[in-house]
């Protein structure tokens, strides 16, 4: 990225507002554990860092799904942001869970198409993707691409995830010491957005956003109905998900990047990470491997994962929202972002963060 005594030369986006929601309702994982016919054989809130999350609230009267926990995130995110409702260019949906009015899979209308009528933005040009857990960086790399090449002024991206569904299953299904649904007992419901528009100077900006998918990996983690019942279920395969050879291929495409650009990790000058928020013991394992593969040593990561769980397409943010509601992210910090998603998705974000409040 070049620039002129600050200002940019080339058009960037950068993260203008951020709003989050998450439900009142804490469960916590000894409370989830409880429920179970056969506990796990070790510390599971140990080696995930998890010690609750965040449960949606089912009751009639206040029914919580995906659709009204990305709606709440929305309405967050616009309460604090420059642009009103008839002034944003494009919603980009990005929640693997798809609940509406109480249905499991809810396809069209679009959340995105949904969310704009009821909020009133009708100029905007709307859609839905799914990329696992790495959704809402995905749709951050797709709108900061239309923003760069001058198609749109700005945009929001949204995720509503209902997913604690999914920890009900294992809490019903799990019968064996070691079991593909454990993983399924980390996750917490959420719901959050972020608006983009164009950056000015380089004390607000996303330097760059990098994505990239390893789909060898994609039957590794799945999403789907039980096999035994009639819910939704996740069956992963830590052991063979969570490796050296998966987590090197984050680090080996950004090294590659930067030389290809005559830069260095060290040369970045990153003050925090952000990985996604899918275990506390795997986190300083990938910054070890990180550290040998860039010859420098990682900054300070941040985390949510004992208070939330794994929120899924939210995390990266949700941790965002969480540090700037502590203030605890100087103005002018510099943050990397590391997807790690089903697929496997992975890659990188750089951004400098300054006026984003919460």
């Amino acid at each position: 990225m070049s620039t002129i005594s600050g200002a940019l030369v080339s058009p960037h986006s950068r993260f203008e507002s951020i709003g989050a929601y998450l439900p009142s309702t804490v469960v916590t994982t000894e409370e989830l554990l409880s429920r179970m016919k056969e506990p796990p054989s070790f510390d599971l809130e140990k080696i995930t860092g998890v010690r609750e999350r965040r449960v949606r609230d089912t009751r009639p009267q206040s029914y919580e799904d995906s659709f009204t926990l990305a709606m709440k995130a929305v309405e967050d995110c616009l309460s604090r942001s420059q642009y009103g409702p008839e002034d944003i260019d494009v919603i980009i949906s990005t929640s693997i869970s798809r609940g509406k009015h109480a249905t499991r899979m809810y396809m069209e209308p679009s959340f995105a198409m949904s969310i704009s009528r009821l909020i009133g933005a009708k100029n905007a040009i709307v859609f839905d993707i799914s990329n696992a857990c790495a959704g809402m960086l995905t749709g951050t790399y797709i709108l900061d691409r239309m923003i760069r090449s001058g198609a749109v002024r700005n945009g929001i991206v949204v995720s509503g995830e209902a997913i604690t569904e999914i920890a009900d299953t294992a809490v019903r299904e799990i019968s064996e010491k070691y079991d593909p649904q454990f993983a399924a007992l980390t996750v917490g419901d959420s719901g959050c957005a972020i608006v983009l528009d164009e950056a000015v100077d380089e004390n607000d900006v996303i330097h760059y956003i990098e994505m990239m998918t390893a789909a060898e990996y994609a039957h590794l983690c799945l999403g789907m109905p039980s096999d035994k019942s009639q819910g939704v279920a996740m069956y992963t395969d830590n052991r063979r998900m969570h490796n050296e050879d998966r987590f090197l291929l984050g680090t080996n495409t950004q090294r590659k990047f930067l030389e290809a650009r005559g830069k260095t990790f060290a040369d970045e000058k990153f003050d925090y990470v952000i990985h996604h928020q899918f275990g506390a013991a795997a986190i300083p394992w990938m910054n070890a491997i990180a550290e040998r593969e860039f010859g420098s040593p990682m900054p300070p990561d941040l985390r949510v994962i004992e208070k939330y769980g794994n929120t899924s397409t939210t995390s990266h943010f949700i941790v965002l929202h969480d540090q700037l509601s502590q203030q605890n992210l100087p103005a002018g910090s510099k943050l990397l972002l590391v997807p790690a998603a089903s697929g496997i998705v992975t890659g990188f974000v750089s951004t400098t963060i300054s006026s984003l409040k919460v």
